[in-house]
């Protein structure tokens, strides 16, 4: 760990479960303090406890719904605070559809897209404000290898994000902001859990663990890279995506379990 990051605060959205608890874990272990975002104020709590108790660090708990205009400007305000400055951004927070584009309500398809597009983008403009001033900082998005496929809402959701990612990193890349895309592929999480997915349906070597997909995210963002898949087996899927037909790469229409 350099000196300049050494006690920085990083912000993580989705932070009581999934990729963004190992997140926040892994940061603490870096000596990161937090400010930890999530609708779940108990998980959240006792995320922010453990971490403290484990690792010596300030963990400050932000309850917020994050698809609501409201609870979105207080993170906000929270990254603009001037007298407790936030060095990293970790866009987490997601949601899946588990139904087919027509059969989703268009409430929750206009969800999902704020979640993972406007509110994204809104916080990191947040964000960049301090760190433009600070002259370093770091910003994660997390999207996903679905960016690079054609898979629906989702799949376009997370390449707006890898593309913004990509333009953010070159734009701000010489005045101290390193941005990275981290594209992970199925993950041990609870996140198709939640969507009802049956996941039987992919096969076991198509699963990630979340420490191996933080782990190499934060190394990549902080050696500068705009994308970062981690696992050879899912760089290899991005990279076929690229040359073979759409028709080839689209997934089948997800049914309920």
């Amino acid at each position: 760990m350099t000196p300049s990051s050494f006690r920085t605060t990083a912000l993580v959205t989705g932070a009581s479960a999934g990729l963004g608890h190992e997140f926040a874990r892994q940061l603490a272990a870096q000596g990161h303090d937090l400010v930890l975002v999530a609708r779940n104020a108990s998980r959240l709590a006792e995320t922010a406890e453990d971490l403290g108790r484990r690792y010596g660090i300030t963990a400050e708990v932000l309850p917020a719904d994050l698809t609501d205009d409201d609870d979105v400007a207080a993170v906000v305000e929270r990254l603009k605070d001037a007298r407790r400055p936030v060095g990293m951004l970790v866009n987490n927070a997601g949601i899946g559809l588990l139904h087919n584009f027509e059969d989703n309500h268009v409430g929750e398809e206009k969800s999902h897209l704020k979640l993972h597009a406007e509110t994204a983008m809104v916080l990191t403009h947040a964000a960049l404000e301090g760190m433009l001033e600070r002259g370093e900082g770091r910003i994660i998005n997390v999207a996903s290898v679905a960016a690079f496929l054609p898979r629906g809402t989702y799949s376009a959701a997370k390449a707006w994000l890898v593309s913004f990612s990509r333009w953010a990193n070159m734009a701000y890349r010489r005045r101290g902001i390193k941005v990275t895309a981290v594209c992970p592929g199925f993950t041990h999480t609870e996140f198709h859990d939640r969507m009802g997915m049956d996941k039987s349906v992919a096969p076991a070597w198509t699963w990630l663990r979340a420490e191996r997909v933080v782990r190499e995210g934060l190394a990549d963002n902080a050696s500068g890279k705009a994308v970062s898949i981690p696992s050879k087996r899912y760089k290899v899927v991005a990279a076929v995506a690229r040359v073979v037909p759409a028709r080839l790469m689209a997934g089948p229409a997800r049914k309920p379990r």
